[in-house]
Parts: C-alpha cells; structure tokens; sequence
C-alpha cells in the first residue's frame, strides 16, 4: 500500500475545512491584531485590517520549517501556524502546528474545543489515542508518513515510545482550535479550582493535590 502523501494530508485538511469556523463574507479578512477595535468590541475572531494595509506578509510564516525545541518537561513543543501568527487567516477557518518530540517525550492529554485535528507524521513513530464520551480508549502506534484523526473536543494525546526525535503536522479545521491542557487546566487555573474538588473528583487527598498544583505551577 501506499504511504499517504502530503497531497492526501492537506486534501482532507481543505474538506475539514467545509465544518469548520463560520463562512467568510469577504475574499480575505486579514486580521489585525493591534486594532483597538478588536480590543473594545465583542467579535467572533479578529477586526479585519483595512484592505489598502494588507501585504504577502499577513499570509506567510517559516515557524513550521525548522525542529522545534524539546528540552521541556515533557519533552515535546508545539508551534502553532494560527490567526496569531498568520493574519491573513481570519475566517478562512483552518489553521496548523508543527510537533516535535524528544525520545521519550509527550504531548500531555489535551483537548481543542473548536476543532477537528488530523495528523501526519513527518518522522519517527508515536503512539496516540483519544478517549470517547463512553469513556473507550482508541489508539493506535503510527510511523513515518502516517495519517491520524483526533475528534473534536475530545480527549487525546501522543507520545514518543521511540529512541529517537518524532515530529508530526497537525492541522485544523478553526484558524484559532484552542488547546487545553488536562492537568494544567485542572490543576493550574487561575483562580485556582479549590482543592477539596480535585481531591474529591479524583479520590486523593488535599496533600496530594497541593503537591500537584505546586509541580504545575507557572514558571516565575
């Protein structure tokens, strides 16, 4: 059989693209960040920068072409391609990240509750998997050239079991998915969820979970 190509990756990124963030009005909406609009009015997505200011700039970006720093804790670092970075963008309903994994290294239970991801794996093998609402545990070991799908909203994760560095494309069907991180939602919010819930909700006690806040605590 056939290893998919990047042609097949970005083809199903294109038609995810057909459920995705709300259809634009407009040929282009290029985002502006800086807009004091943006900032003192509620909009769903970014004020568009007026058409006479917009440049091949607000639609390029390199982050993705070079490896990723992996000397984190958990050994991996994601670099979005989405509306922040990429102006041009807004509304188009898609967006992209670069994964890089260190041997060893993981991408922590996560969750993006705006968008559909489909990943393809540029290097090395992971194991992934996601967890649906009746609690079922789908995964799968995927190797270089392989495609995987994770559900919106739902629960998922990857890791390099490898002895070696992994990097994956991941794309999205919202030009902002939002992440959050399972632990560091739980037990790093700001203000902090009181810790009799997270002791009663996963049945350990206050000592322990103070011993967790303080581990995911943000670096100062």
């Amino acid at each position: 059989m056939a290893m998919p190509s990047l042609l097949t990756f970005f083809s199903l990124l294109v038609a995810s693209a057909l459920a995705a963030d709300p259809d634009m009005l407009q040929d282009i909406c290029v985002a502006d960040l800086d807009s004091a609009t943006t900032a003192a009015v509620e909009v769903n997505g970014f004020a568009c920068k007026p058409a006479a200011e917009v440049t091949e700039a607000d639609f390029f970006f390199q982050g993705l072409a070079k490896p990723g720093a992996t000397n984190t804790t958990m050994g991996s670092l994601v670099t979005a391609a989405n509306v922040e970075k990429i102006p041009g963008l807004n509304t188009l309903g898609v967006s992209m990240s670069r994964v890089d994994y260190a041997p060893g290294g993981l991408n922590p239970p996560h969750t993006h509750p705006r968008a559909t991801e489909i990943v393809f794996v540029l290097d090395g093998t992971l194991d992934v998997g996601f967890i649906t609402t009746a609690n079922k545990l789908i995964t799968k070991t995927i190797t270089k050239g392989d495609v995987f799908v994770f559900p919106r909203g739902l629960v998922h994760f990857q890791k390099n079991n490898g002895d070696v560095p992994a990097a994956a494309l991941a794309a999205f069907n919202s030009q902002l998915p939002g992440t959050q991180s399972i632990a560091a939602t739980l037990f790093a919010a700001t203000p902090p969820v009181p810790d009799i819930v997270l002791s009663k909700a996963f049945q350990i006690g206050t000592r322990e979970v103070k011993k967790i806040k303080g581990r995911l605590a943000p670096k100062k």
